[in-house]
């Protein structure tokens, strides 16, 4: 567990270095690390400030082992608190399977949606899984 806790350290610091998009290898890196291997659903937001640094990871839903639960209304409210202009969803599936489930999909729509009306971007959805990782924005999803 020390060592465990050591490497997602590690691997946090080197995520938060510099924009974003400037490390998005350290950035996946960390998210299988810390989600991958997790035995129920996790919704974490990304904070972005206007330069694409994170402002805040955190975690805005536990669910069970298909599925976590999405509240748009909360994660805008807590993105206006935090003055981000941008976010980055991330959640995991303890399935193994990364590819974005129909809920998934819908679910993000409204998010977007919501930010949109906010003029904050949402610049990928990514799903983080034992065999991998899915971003929606690489498959035309977002």
């Amino acid at each position: 567990m020390v060592v465990r806790a050591t490497m997602l350290h590690s691997l946090r610091i080197e995520a938060r270095r510099g924009p974003v998009f400037s490390t998005s290898e350290a950035l996946i890196n960390y998210l299988l690390a810390s989600m991958a291997y997790a035995s129920s659903e996790h919704l974490r937001v990304l904070f972005l400030n206007a330069s694409n640094s994170l402002l805040r990871d955190e975690v805005m839903g536990k669910g069970s082992v298909t599925q976590a639960p999405i509240y748009p209304r909360e994660i805008m409210k807590r993105a206006l608190e935090l003055g981000a202009t941008a976010l980055i969803l991330v959640h995991n599936h303890p399935s193994g399977d990364p590819y974005p489930s129909r809920g998934d999909i819908e679910a993000t729509e409204r998010i977007v949606a919501a930010a949109s009306a906010l003029e904050i971007a949402i610049h990928d959805h990514l799903v983080i899984a034992k065999s991998g990782w899915t971003s929606f924005r690489e498959r035309g999803l977002l």
